[in-house]
């Protein structure tokens, strides 16, 4: 036998295959080491708060308060009564001489009846061509205005509604509310969905600026309930879903909420609205007197007397069946005539206030004054007559 001529050394390399398969192998066994591992890092989140989250069980909310379902009872009930309300004015081009439609302002209102009147402020529909109403199930109609009263910012449209007749507000009284009574307001300003607001009446009797300016809207609602721009016409609701008024106006300089908000009272919109309905405008009740606040205010200041100074009578008028005596002139100076101090024993000092005084009584009532003419009182009866 011949034997090689080198012998094999120890140190000789592995095949490599056998490399490869133990190499192989090793990576296995590390993977094998590592998987746990990996598996819980990859399950877990990043935030170790959410893990803990993640396994906290969600309580259950039992149920709402009493006065939560009250006020959310009141909303679903009353919310299908409130209208979107979208204006625009007619203009022509003066070089084609074609008319176009532009969009004016929107606002809300309410159903009044079941005879299809919506009631709204004066002021959504001023100057404005066209009305549309859209009701909460989406159906749109072109309106009719009725009747406004911009002294009172009070409007009333119509449309025709055939069939599923939206209900209409029920109607309260405002003459007993209080002030911390709560209230809620109810808008469409969008045409989208309704906005519900909350509050308190925070104050009654406030007066502003009518939209015609020429006189002042009286026996207002102040009330803390956030009343924006476009909630303007919509109901203002006492806790039994009465209408107590009609959300009117924001005190702010801004133009947005700021927790001083005005509601014309219902007591003066069902005094109102049934007339606008009827004959389409509204009827002040009349004495038949004419005065000024400007000449009002001199001539108390120089003759040291609160009341409204009597400047002229109107022919045929109550005032002049009653014998009220004007003031005159006699060269420069004015020599005032009657003074009336009193209305039915509560005392009035200025022509705006004995007007709002008057348009809380009906035309056809008794009124009693109490006139003063130099150092003599005296007090009268009169029945009061329409206006102009």
């Amino acid at each position: 036998m011949t034997l090689p001529s080198t012998p094999p050394s120890r140190s000789d390399p592995l095949p490599r295959w056998l490399w490869t398969v133990g190499l192989i192998a090793a990576l296995l066994v590390l993977i094998w080491q590592l998987a746990p591992i990996l598996r819980d890092r990859l399950a877990a989140p990043a935030d170790p708060g959410a893990q803990n989250a993640q396994s906290r069980v969600v309580a259950a909310r039992g149920d709402l308060a009493e006065d939560e379902k009250a006020t959310i009872a009141l909303f679903e009930k009353a919310r299908d009564s409130v209208v979107f309300i979208s204006t625009a004015e007619l203009v022509a081009d003066l070089w084609t001489r074609n008319v176009f439609e532009v969009p004016r302002g929107t606002g809300s209102g309410f159903i009044w009846d079941d005879a299809g009147h919506v009631v709204t402020n004066y002021h959504v529909i001023a100057g404005a061509s066209q009305a549309r109403v859209r009701l909460a199930d989406g159906r749109d109609y072109t309106a009719a205005l009725v009747g406004a009263s911009p002294a009172h910012d009070i409007a009333v449209l119509k449309i025709g509604i055939d069939f599923r007749r939206p209900p209409p507000v029920p109607v309260g009284t405002s003459a007993d509310l209080k002030i911390g009574q709560k209230v809620f307001a109810i808008g469409n300003p969008f045409g989208l969905d309704w906005t519900l607001t909350t509050g308190v009446v925070s104050a009654l009797d406030r007066s502003l600026p009518s939209e015609d300016g020429r006189s002042r809207i009286d026996h207002l609602i102040q009330t803390d309930a956030a009343i924006n721009p476009g909630n303007s016409g919509g109901p203002l609701l006492d806790s039994a879903g009465r209408l107590i008024g009609i959300n009117t106006a924001i005190f702010s300089p801004s133009g947005a909420s700021a927790g001083i908000g005005f509601a014309v009272p219902v007591d003066t919109v069902n005094r109102v609205v049934p007339q606008l309905i009827r004959q389409g405008r509204y009827i002040r009740p009349s004495l038949g007197i004419l005065g000024d606040e400007a000449a009002n205010a001199l001539l108390q200041q120089r003759s040291g007397i609160e009341g409204v100074f009597v400047l002229a009578v109107e022919p045929g008028s109550p005032a002049a069946k009653a014998g009220i005596v004007p003031a005159r002139r006699e060269g420069e100076a004015i020599v005032p005539g009657d003074i009336i101090t009193a209305l039915d024993g509560k005392p009035v000092a200025q022509l705006a206030e004995l007007a709002a005084r008057l348009d809380d009584r009906a035309v056809g009532e008794t009124v009693e004054l109490t006139l003063q003419r130099g150092s003599t009182q005296r007090r009268i009866m009169l029945t009061l007559e329409p206006g102009g």
